[in-house]
């Protein structure tokens, strides 16, 4: 297995950012190493927190992943610096500033999403609470009933039908 500097890794994983944003098959052509190799080298970036869109050319079509990497590492820049970054991705800062909407809605609507579902766990666990209660109630009543029957058949087979009196 052959050992590559971290300079060599890093010049292979800038093409795969944005502006250039080459397809791993093309660079495997390129450069001869294996897909699987440069597969590894971009989950290993982008667990780094590196945004590696890997040869997809339209922004919009991005993973999560990698737009939410992109908006983390332009959280910290100012509107200057998100120009010039985005002047060198190939990015708007429109863009960057949507997806921070989205990311930022993202987790409002998941703690929403959470206080709606643990409202709904609590009036389904009362209905069925009543329900069960309504059943042990109805269990009981038809006990009862069964037990009346069964002594009604008992005296009319001691004592009969009564109608013939």
């Amino acid at each position: 297995m052959a050992k590559y500097s971290e300079e060599f890794k890093y010049s292979i994983m800038t093409k795969m950012m944005p502006p250039h944003n080459q397809a791993v098959s093309v660079i495997s052509r390129e450069t001869g190493l294996s897909e699987a190799t440069l597969h590894q080298w971009r989950r290993k970036a982008r667990a780094k927190g590196i945004a590696l869109p890997g040869g997809e050319q339209e922004v919009e079509r991005w993973s999560t992943q990698d737009k939410f990497l992109i908006v983390v590492e332009t959280s910290v820049l100012s509107e200057v610096e998100l120009a010039e970054y985005c002047r060198s991705k190939g990015l708007y800062v429109e863009q960057v500033h949507s997806w921070r909407d989205a990311c930022m809605q993202a987790n409002g609507g998941v703690a929403l999403e959470a206080s709606r579902l643990q409202k709904d766990k609590r009036k389904m666990g009362r209905q069925i609470k009543t329900l069960e209660y309504e059943l042990r109630r109805k269990e009981s009543a038809l006990a009862e009933t069964a037990a009346l029957l069964v002594l009604r058949k008992k005296i009319n087979a001691i004592w009969g039908d009564g109608e013939d009196a």
